[in-house]
């Protein structure tokens, strides 16, 4: 069996996520993502959805064989226990596949990684322009 871990924050679930998962699932025969924790999303503003909904939603989603919360602690945990042949990123995460491999690598953690090229669809397919989107139409006037 080939495992396929996908990482992210899954904040207001759009086209753009679900392309991610679905890229990803064809790379494999089990798709496992890891949904952030809110604690551990750093790198952009704190998620609207709580961690427990937004592992539910995805959770639910049709390409995904199981969701799993990340550790608030050590990002490589889930890795070490689920141990993917395959963790994609998509096209617009903050990491560095060089340096990702090397800290794999370290912890004897043989992965390949896969960056999952952007969502060909419309501008609803990115969470922060859903929010301005939503705060131009919808906002205090």
């Amino acid at each position: 069996m080939k495992r396929v871990v996908a990482t992210g924050t899954f904040d207001l679930l759009h086209p753009g996520h679900l392309y991610y998962l679905e890229e990803s699932r064809k790379l494999g025969n089990e798709l496992v993502v890891i949904v952030a924790r809110d604690a551990n999303v750093k790198h952009k503003p704190r998620p609207v959805i709580p961690e427990d909904q937004r592992l539910a939603m995805v959770a639910a989603l049709k390409p995904v064989d199981r969701a799993v919360l990340g550790d608030l602690h050590d990002m490589f945990q889930p890795i070490r226990e689920l141990r993917p042949a395959i963790i994609t990123i998509g096209f617009n995460q903050h990491f560095d596949e060089e340096k990702l491999r090397g800290e794999l690598a370290k912890r004897d953690l043989p992965c390949a990684i896969v960056r999952v090229g952007q969502y060909p669809g419309n501008s609803c397919s990115s969470t922060s322009r859903i929010i301005r989107r939503v705060l131009e139409r919808h906002g205090e006037k």
